[in-house]
């Protein structure tokens, strides 16, 4: 999606939730009866807030802030059959490396009401969707507060998991093989993908596990074993989305919306040949962490389609410092830069700000001044480039 005047400003999806919706989830996270009623009124209330939020904060692409999700992929074992149990998500293998900081990262998170998506479920039969009425609710939602708040806006974006990111961290019990497994996720989700591009919104498949898998399920296997898995995770999102116009798909990729030394993530060059393989119009990539910012040149040799544009993580969302518009603005041009035409860069985050509830580590008066920030030096780079 490229636009002739300016640079357009969006974010990777999820946002801070309020503490008493957090609390919700956390304690239906950990068996406890809640009132879902009230869930779903106090999930309404505060995608009303994100909305708000974005709108003051100059996003020309927003969302619902994912309000109305206790995780961004552990939703979907309410709308998909077939899940239970308790599964256990092998420890990150670049925190093996550090113990101290391990223990640092476990005593803080053992202190916050959180949703953890470190046990998921996992398939125990056969998965089917069975939930197409709670997706559209949920869209429904978000494009009725939109109207009724910002008219103006013209387009948004709804975010649904990559079948591979579900295989990765929800464990196959039901089917024979992995690549049977993948078949089974990807025909489901589908559902979701088709949802929201005929309802009108931007597709954001998030996919995390086209990188960070590979110092997680793969961190004792060779490299090649990875890219494999990369390549059948592509293939199943072109079959998922073979019905619907790449231009309105942007796939969202990371190494991990998580502290910590990240020495171990897979280069980008490893893997960038084999995710622009998708058939989507726009690609999302974390360059502002100090991990990954060096990698926006890995563009100019590995260059994307020309039909395919970029969203550049100029934010990061693990630490509260609030980047200057100056900086925004410098990796917005080095961004145009590397793809070779500023009509093709959008400014973005790194992920999200909340991708599982409460385990945010930026708090929400900082997030939305990072926002702000962004649409500044997005203005700046502007500027100079258009």
């Amino acid at each position: 999606m490229a636009s002739e005047q300016k640079i357009l400003t969006t974010h990777a999806g999820s946002l801070p939730r309020p503490k008493r919706l957090t609390k919700l989830y956390a304690d239906r996270v950990a068996g406890q009866q809640i009132d879902e009623e009230f869930l779903s009124q106090e999930a309404h209330e505060a995608t009303k807030w994100v909305i708000s939020q974005q709108k003051n904060a100059g996003i020309d692409i927003p969302n619902n802030g994912e309000q109305g999700r206790e995780a961004f992929f552990l939703y979907i074992q309410r709308r998909i059959k077939g899940f239970g149990g308790k599964g256990k998500r092998k420890p990150w293998g670049d925190l093996l490396d550090f113990p101290d900081f391990a223990h640092f990262s476990q005593t803080n998170f053992a202190a916050k009401t959180m949703v953890s998506n470190r046990e998921p479920p996992v398939a125990q039969e056969k998965i089917t969707y069975v939930a197409p009425e709670e997706n559209i609710a949920e869209i429904n939602t978000f494009k009725k507060i939109l109207r009724g708040t910002w008219p103006e806006c013209n387009h948004a974006f709804m975010t649904a998991p990559s079948p591979g990111m579900l295989a990765a961290a929800m464990h196959n019990r039901a089917y024979p093989t992995h690549g049977e497994y993948l078949d089974a996720l990807g025909e489901a989700v589908a559902v979701e993908y088709e949802a929201a591009v005929n309802n009108g919104l931007i597709l954001q498949i998030d996919a995390p596990d086209l990188a960070m898998e590979r110092h997680l399920t793969f961190a004792d296997r060779p490299l090649s074993d990875f890219l494999e898995f990369a390549e059948g995770v592509i293939s199943r999102i072109n079959i998922a989305i073979r019905n619907l116009p790449r231009e309105r798909i942007r796939l969202h990729v990371c190494w991990g919306n998580y502290e910590g030394p990240h020495h171990l993530d897979v280069p980008l060059k490893e893997v960038l040949p084999i995710i622009t393989e998708a058939n989507v119009g726009g690609f999302m990539f974390p360059f502002a962490n100090p991990r990954h910012q060096h990698e926006i040149e890995v563009l100019k040799k590995i260059p994307l389609k020309p039909e395919q544009y970029l969203i550049a993580g100029v934010i990061d969302t693990l630490t509260n410092f609030i980047e200057h518009p100056e900086v925004i603005a410098q990796r917005l041009e080095r961004a145009a830069e590397a793809v070779g035409d500023p009509k093709k860069i959008q400014a973005g985050t790194d992920c999200g700000f909340d991708t599982a509830a409460g385990m945010g580590r930026v708090t929400q008066d900082i997030v939305w001044a990072k926002l702000k920030a962004m649409r500044d030096g997005a203005d700046l780079a502007s500027r100079r480039l258009f």
